[in-house]
């Protein structure tokens, strides 16, 4: 049973989120680009993507996997954020703004 991704309201809201955490990361210090700038953005990329390849499985069970691992990733991103507001690379306003997203 494959579902249509792009119809997913999840994926969409992921793509959007996707796009935020590049707008925000391009405003941290150069010398974080191997460092959080790509792990920010591998974590987010990763979400729309797994929900994507587990739409295509042929079960509910194999999809569930594929969200899972793409919670996985939001929960990466979490800690990465806040990470990165240690770092005083965000606000505390940028933080609750993108984690709310998240929830």
């Amino acid at each position: 049973m494959a579902h249509k991704f792009k119809e997913l309201q999840i994926w969409k809201r992921s793509r959007l989120f996707c796009s935020e955490i590049y707008q925000i990361t391009s405003q941290f210090p150069y010398s974080e680009k191997f460092g959080l700038i790509n792990q920010l953005r591998r974590a987010s990329v990763s979400i729309p993507s797994n929900i994507a390849e587990g739409s295509s499985r042929n079960s509910d069970k194999d999809f569930s996997r594929f969200l899972q691992i793409a919670i996985g990733s939001a929960y990466e991103i979490e800690t990465q954020l806040l990470i990165a507001f240690d770092l005083s690379f965000i606000t505390k306003k940028e933080l609750e703004t993108v984690l709310s997203e998240l929830n």
